[in-house]
């Protein structure tokens, strides 16, 4: 009978070392899969950093503020000064859009900062400037009644 029991345990053990074989090379399979996505993705990280240094870079360098000579004829732009004056008026920023022939986010742009006006644009805020609440108030009201062409 020991025979029976040795033989019985040695086929156990080696249907048990067969599947522990197949199991082992399917997890040997998705390992090497594993390895070689997270050598791919530590190239991607690193060519992501060296992205990052470079832009740290090129944004740490100083800008160099406009200069006055830029500006024709003398005319200068704040952004803070654009709109209190637009505030002396009482109007609107779509209304000082429309006194000035420029849309509602330039107007934004303006007294954010985010932007300056060209120098077309500077003229036509001068000659704004130069005019009372009740001048403005008028050009609005002709600037109403105008017929629209679309």
């Amino acid at each position: 009978m020991s025979n029976f029991a040795a033989q019985l345990k040695t086929e156990i053990s080696r249907i048990a070392k067969k599947e522990t074989r197949a199991q082992a090379t399917v997890l040997k399979k998705a390992q090497a899969t594993h390895r070689a996505e997270i050598a791919d993705l530590k190239r991607r990280i690193a060519s992501l950093e060296a992205v990052v240094r470079r832009l740290a870079k090129t944004s740490a360098r100083p800008t160099t503020p406009p200069k006055e000579e830029d500006e024709p004829q003398g005319l200068r732009f704040r952004a803070d000064g654009f709109a209190s004056l637009r505030k002396k008026f009482g109007v609107s920023a779509t209304q000082m859009a429309q006194l000035l022939g420029v849309s509602n986010q330039s107007v934004y742009h303006w007294e954010t900062g985010k932007s300056r006006p060209r120098a077309a644009q500077l003229q036509a805020i001068a000659a704004v400037r130069k005019l009372g609440k009740k001048q403005v108030a008028e050009r609005l009201a002709a600037h109403a009644q105008e017929p629209t062409a679309k």
